[in-house]
């Protein structure tokens, strides 16, 4: 029952909001509630932690079609949980002294999309499942449609394409699997039960694989990326990079890996080789651009082009590493698109050829900045260097070429992430950055934390990487 308490917070909020006309009002009691929905998480980790089996919800959906409203929490999509529960308030909280017009619909779609991605995240029923994904993608598409920048009707219309044609394919997978069940089950235990003869599950991987990968991305499924955070408005950018992009990670670890292991094993490689690519490309791209989100749209392409790869290389340290990514991942690129959200607060432009100085006027920003940047360079005890390390360890194992590739993320990160660093932030403050003030009050609610979880999981990973190894082990014995 706690697992649909904590899908309802977020639903029923905004519904409500959806009748209060007072943006004020509306923006407080969104993060309210967000952060009472961040305490109901933690109750639910110390209840998975004492193995209580309060964390199960099924009832009788559509019987006639075997259909169940079954949601459930097992270690990984408590880290999802987690990792949506935890960064939700914080991009709430980023536009709390920002105008933003219509905001109680801006709100109440945030909040649908929160919804709707726990529910993806704790569905065990495959129709429930394809329905919270094609739900999380009505809320960002009005979001960017109604509030992004230019060219967005153009831009939203190619990302739509793109992602509903990868949900067809998952249906269409779905449905086959469905009707190769004994009894006519949508369940995930159903289905991977069903040992599916090699040359099926090779078809079929490409059914889901296509889905999960263009919404990760993995290149060449990738062009929809950067030109939808780019116009997207900063909270929706937080929304779909930190958290939505982690869907199709999220669906290969819990659907494709233990449903279809003989497709696995026969085009893992294939895809591992896809990502490494999409790693190597987004890195040198990203070198090249002048628009700041941008920049860091091919940045994040580069490092869930890592997740990807090490969870076809089908090692067990490589799995560990890919869910730790996961939640760091999301934490550091909430960080930096609310940083270059005040850059463009105060300066109205992103440009990074028009910056320079920032350090001298603004010296708290500066700091928090390095940190953030320090995690997504994967410099040691930070977060970002113990899920990195961990995914290349693992690739290694599949071949040294394969690691050495891999590692260009962590390479080429460190070019890119310390060049943008030492044009926007350092030299001479010019005539446009002159003006720049430090962070205060709310801005400081937001960094300060995120900017502390680099360091602190850097340091203490453990407890994250104990919350999913039970599950990454038993992945790791499937005959990937």
């Amino acid at each position: 029952m706690l697992t649909l308490i904590l899908i309802l917070i977020p639903f029923l909020t905004g519904l409500a909001v959806l009748f209060i006309k007072n943006p004020a009002v509306v923006k407080r009691v969104t993060i309210a509630t967000s952060f009472a929905g961040l305490l109901v998480t933690f109750f639910v980790l110390a209840a998975y932690a004492n193995k209580t089996d309060i964390l199960e919800f099924n009832a009788a959906w559509i019987p006639a079609f075997g259909v169940g409203f079954h949601i459930g929490i097992d270690g990984l999509s408590m880290l999802m949980v987690l990792l949506t529960n935890l960064l939700s308030p914080f991009i709430y909280l980023s536009g709390l002294n920002k105008e933003q017009p219509r905001t109680h619909v801006l709100y109440a779609l945030m909040l649908f999309m929160q919804a709707a991605m726990l529910g993806v995240f704790t569905a065990v029923d495959g129709f429930l499942f394809y329905v919270f994904w094609e739900l999380s993608l009505i809320p960002i598409y009005f979001i960017v449609l109604l509030w992004g920048g230019k060219r967005r009707q153009v831009i939203t219309l190619k990302f739509f394409i793109y992602t509903l044609l990868g949900s067809l394919l998952m249906l269409v997978g779905l449905i086959y699997l469905y009707f190769k069940t004994p009894n006519g089950t949508w369940e995930l235990s159903d289905f991977i039960r069903l040992n599916l003869p090699a040359g099926t599950q090779g078809i079929l991987f490409w059914f889901f694989f296509l889905a999960f990968a263009i919404k990760m991305p993995i290149f060449p499924l990738h062009t929809w990326q950067p030109e939808t955070y780019t116009t997207a408005p900063s909270q929706g950018t937080m929304m779909l990079s930190a958290i939505m992009l982690k869907m199709g990670v999220f669906g290969v670890l819990r659907w494709l890996l233990p449903v279809l292991p003989l497709g696995v094993t026969q085009w893992g490689t294939t895809a591992m080789i896809l990502a490494i690519t999409g790693i190597i490309y987004a890195s040198f791209i990203a070198l090249k651009q002048d628009d700041l989100k941008t920049f860091v749209a091919y940045s994040s392409i580069a490092h869930v082009g890592l997740m990807g790869a090490g969870i076809f290389s089908g090692t067990l340290i490589a799995l560990q590493g890919a869910a730790f990514q996961m939640l760091v991942h999301g934490i550091n690129v909430v960080a930096l698109f609310y940083i270059i959200d005040l850059i463009e607060r105060r300066l109205k432009t992103r440009e990074i050829s028009r910056l320079g100085g920032i350090k001298n006027k603004a010296p708290l920003f500066s700091a928090v900045f390095m940190i953030v940047m320090l995690g997504m360079i994967a410099l040691p005890l930070t977060n970002g260097f113990v899920g990195e390390f961990l995914l290349i360890t693992g690739i290694i194992h599949q071949g040294i070429w394969f690691g050495v590739f891999a590692a260009l993320t962590m390479v080429m990160g460190a070019i890119y992430m310390l060049y943008a660093y030492q044009k926007v932030m350092l030299g001479e403050a010019n005539t446009l950055t002159a003006t720049f003030t430090d962070i205060k009050g709310v801005e400081l609610a937001v960094l300060l934390p995120l900017a502390a979880l680099v360091i602190l999981l850097g340091v203490y990973p453990q407890p994250i990487l104990d919350l999913t190894s039970g599950v990454m082990g038993q992945l790791f014995k499937l005959p990937l």
